[in-house]
């Protein structure tokens, strides 16, 4: 089985292949500030074409679902939903932060991704490997840097955008507590969200494209102040 993996929940979007009989086929990851409207399908027929697979040969889309950038979250989601509607292959939906904190596999520290959330808070949950499960001990929520870092009184890997934001902050309230992640786990990546993708799928744990929305957490600035 293959899956064709989006991440676009925050700017460093990413698309990655993933095989069950071969692993991680490809993967493209840019961080730069090019909107994704622009980048996502050109960068998606470039994976296809490179890794010389055809689009009818995946069996699967997975999507980031949230929470994250509002904008990028609903990129994302549109361009899977199109993919499904096209060829009939089912859409997985997968929690940004559940990826995110994937990608330190089998750490016996505490896992905390943050994302930016903006309005001086942070989209965040906490995560620990117990075996061979990364569990969540902490749902995703959003709230101000202090307040989450008061919920953390030991070693903890910190990581995400929210990480460049705050930083001393986190530095100087958690002290040798606080361990940062590599530049290569800053951000979120495709290849965790086809990986669980990938499990649910063998699972037969699919959604109905027509009713999948974005995991936002909070309301976009245009609902806040709708009127209607």
């Amino acid at each position: 089985m293959k899956i064709l993996a989006i991440e676009t929940a925050t700017v460093a979007g990413s698309i990655a292949i993933i095989d069950d009989s071969m692993g991680l086929v490809g993967e493209v990851r840019v961080d730069v500030k090019v909107v994704h409207a622009e980048r996502l399908m050109p960068s998606i027929e470039w994976l296809l074409k490179a890794s010389n697979v055809p689009i009818h040969e995946i069996d699967a889309f997975a999507i980031s679902i949230g929470p994250g950038s509002f904008t990028g979250l609903r990129i994302g989601l549109s361009t899977v939903k199109g993919f499904s509607y096209a060829t009939g292959k089912p859409v997985i939906p997968v929690p940004t932060l559940d990826a995110f904190a994937r990608t330190i596999p089998f750490c016996s520290y505490l896992i905390c991704p943050m994302l930016d959330a903006r309005k001086n808070e942070v989209y965040a949950a906490l995560y620990k490997w117990e075996g061979k499960d990364c569990k969540k001990v902490m749902p995703e929520t959003a709230i101000r840097p202090a307040e989450l870092l008061g919920k953390i009184n030991e070693c903890t890997v910190f990581m995400g955008e929210g990480v460049k934001i705050y930083r001393e902050l986190i530095a100087e309230t958690l002290q040798d507590n606080a361990v940062w992640a590599p530049a290569s786990r800053m951000s979120p990546s495709a290849s965790t969200v086809g990986e669980i993708a990938l499990e649910k799928l063998k699972q037969g744990v699919i959604t109905d494209p027509v009713s999948l929305t974005p995991f936002y957490l909070r309301k976009s600035e245009a609902e806040i102040h709708w009127k209607g």
